[in-house]
């Protein structure tokens, strides 16, 4: 009886230890009122969710999940063994005359182009889940911290996973952000982390906002999901599209290939910039994230003049070896030649000059 007793009060100390640590801030918090009643108006909202375009299993068919385990026990080389390299640009003594891009690993990235201050997902947290042991990121992926971030004039989120909405950065930036753009519902979060609803701009696919002269922002589909706990697709995910007096710029969003590129393409005319999702891949979750060669089809359908791939180097959150992506998409474009640039961590890349040259850095790791 007693050993009974045990068992159940640890059962239930577990259970309320769960439970508090859920309502641990960082988990953000779902929509509801006033935004939860937009949101059901919107046209990609269908039964208590967001939907993509095109059906969007998050496994591929014929998936096994103990296929799925032997392979990411069995792969090797998914973290590195030395530490990664990197230039640490200063961004708080930079000339308010350049027009640069700096990233910082994964999708993470700093701009500044005609004047104004842009941050991409922003995270340097340590790890990219909501418990500091698991998903670390690699040696030398953190030589940036919030305190060497400058007032930034939008911050742009493509979606609410714990590897783009990074509370701990998030929170130690929030003084210094004037503006954020965001998918439906994802200002949930901010309003939850003591962020000023009045700087915060929800936005459903295919709408614009102009926030400054000549400076408009266009949203645009991805083909992915949403979610910090079990319950997904209760936020937006989403692309951006960027237009200024000098430069019009993809920034995508994570996802899966699919005809929305070429439709993006068309319809904006090309674009002088494009940072795209490739990483974190793999043929069992196809549907969610681009494989090096579709990301290759994704930029010629954008007609893209210079492409940046991203969401790699920070973290192994898929079975692949950690240089791989890079790799990969720079052998496949030996047969395309298109101008893809490979920056270290913290590089200062020129947005307007596209004759700029990178090495290829991750074979010396």
């Amino acid at each position: 009886m007693q050993i009974l007793f045990i068992t159940l009060l640890l059962i239930v100390t577990i259970i309320l230890a769960l439970i508090s640590f859920l309502k641990s801030p960082r988990f953000g918090k779902l929509p509801s009122g006033v935004r939860l009643e937009r949101i059901k108006k919107s046209p990609n909202y269908k039964n208590g969710a967001f939907q993509n375009l095109s059906p969007t299993p998050i496994m591929a068919e014929d998936v096994k999940f103990l296929t799925v385990l032997k392979e990411f026990i069995f792969t090797k080389n998914k973290k590195p063994v030395g530490v990664l390299p990197s230039i640490k640009t200063n961004l708080l003594n930079i000339s308010p005359n350049d027009n640069i891009l700096v990233w910082f690993g994964h999708s993470s990235f700093f701009m500044q182009i005609d004047g104004k201050k842009i941050l991409f997902d922003p995270i340097f947290s340590k790890a990219s889940s909501p418990v500091s042991f698991t998903t670390k990121a690699f040696k030398g992926s953190n030589v940036y911290t919030a305190d060497d971030i400058p007032e930034i004039d939008y911050l742009f989120i493509s979606h609410d996973h714990w590897d783009h909405l990074d509370y701990d950065t998030l929170f130690k930036l929030r003084l210094k952000i004037k503006k954020v753009i965001c998918g439906l519902g994802t200002g949930e979060h901010f309003e939850h982390w003591n962020y000023k609803s009045d700087i915060i701009h929800e936005m459903d696919w295919n709408e614009k906002i102009v926030l400054d002269n000549n400076f408009i922002v266009h949203t645009v589909p991805s083909r992915h999901f949403s979610g910090r706990t079990f319950r997904r697709n209760k936020t937006l995910w989403t692309s951006f599209v960027l237009e200024t007096n000098s430069s019009k710029i993809f920034m995508g969003c994570d996802g899966g290939y699919d005809t929305h590129f070429e439709e993006i393409g068309k319809k904006f005319g090309g674009f002088d910039f494009a940072i795209l999702e490739n990483g974190q891949y793999n043929k069992s979750w196809k549907y969610i994230h681009m494989m090096p060669d579709q990301v290759i089809k994704a930029a010629k359908d954008l007609n893209a003049k210079r492409i940046l791939p991203v969401h790699s180097c920070k973290f192994a959150l898929a079975n692949h070896r950690w240089h791989e992506p890079l790799k990969t998409i720079t052998d496949l474009n030996k047969n395309e030649n298109l101008n893809i640039i490979t920056p270290l961590i913290g590089e200062k890349v020129d947005l307007f000059d596209d004759s700029q040259k990178f090495t290829y850095w991750w074979e010396k790791v």
